[in-house]
């Protein structure tokens, strides 16, 4: 079988960060809208946003013939006593995305202080000793994912957390298995925090398990360098952007994907909350076509 790199959208594409709110779109309009913008693959966003009833979910992603790559959940690993809550979480993450035909659970760190008010909520580095808690809850978590629920955990690092720049990043992977645990590379939030996307590519080629591609504006992340912003502030002055007007640039890094051999997601994401209910569609038709027209033979919209 040809590889290829299977494109699709999210609910965080249309402003949606969280299960239940009043400034976001609502879920049938989402998911209208992803028809109307060309596109077939998409994630749960977060758990309760999309039915959470298995049978009404293939109902509604069936109904449009849209297909689920993905969900996403949220950890805190590093803190004592974490388990049962992480696995509590992904737990119902899992099922319900092995229910409707997903194979992928993106598992992000929790954020060291709050998006909405920059409140510090935790000291911004890890101690060796919350390190080790953090990646050997996560290799505990991939191997108990796959074994239950034949889903794999691939690791999204964020801006705002703890497994946030490049160094990071090559700690937990060198930290955790590769046979439970890879890495959801977010091209946006590696260029946020200064990391180079191709050159973790070519260190980890073995790891790289699920893409989010998102660009971002190189003139809001000076402010956010400068000012030392919150994730949440970043977003609204404008810091993840549509392309090809941000970086990384991403024709170079699906030819360093494709090259790769293997078959992966690629899910788009633009970080817009809030953001008016008019203005997803038009960005997810333009960000279709320009990925459809990078040149690279192994993208696939379906």
């Amino acid at each position: 079988m040809t590889s290829a790199i299977r494109v699709g959208t999210a609910p965080d594409s249309w402003g949606v960060w969280f299960p239940d709110d009043s400034q976001q779109t609502p879920y049938t309009r989402f998911l209208d809208e992803v028809v109307a913008s060309g596109y077939t693959w998409i994630e749960l966003g977060p758990y309760g946003y999309l039915p959470t009833d298995p049978e009404q979910l293939r109902d509604e992603l069936g109904s449009r013939g849209l297909r689920l790559s993905a969900g996403t959940v949220f950890e805190r690993l590093h803190q004592q006593d974490s388990w049962s809550a992480a696995w509590s979480q992904i737990e119902d993450v899992a099922k319900l995305t092995a229910a409707a035909g997903g194979s992928h659970v993106v598992v992000i760190p929790q954020m060291w202080r709050d998006p909405a008010t920059g409140a510090v909520l935790e000291e911004r580095e890890l101690t060796n000793e919350q390190w080790r808690r953090k990646t050997d809850g996560m290799n505990r978590l991939g191997r108990q994912m796959y074994e239950t629920y034949g889903v794999r955990a691939q690791y999204h690092p964020h801006a705002d957390s703890h497994v946030d720049t490049e160094d990071h990043v090559y700690r937990f992977l060198d930290s955790t298995d590769a046979e439970f645990v890879n890495l959801c590379l977010d091209t946006g939030h590696i260029s946020y925090c200064g990391g180079d996307n191709l050159r973790i590519i070519t260190k980890y080629p073995e790891r790289i398990g699920y893409l989010h591609l998102k660009q971002v504006d190189p003139t809001v992340r000076g402010h956010v360098d400068h000012e030392d912003l919150p994730f949440g502030e970043a977003v609204r002055r404008g810091a993840m952007t549509e392309p090809p007007h941000g970086i990384p640039d991403l024709p170079p890094l699906l030819d360093a994907v494709e090259r790769l051999g293997v078959d992966v997601f690629a899910i788009v994401e633009q970080d817009m909350y809030p953001c008016a209910p008019g203005v997803p569609l038009p960005i997810a038709r333009r960000t279709r076509r320009y990925l459809g027209g990078c040149g690279v033979a192994s993208v696939r919209f379906a």
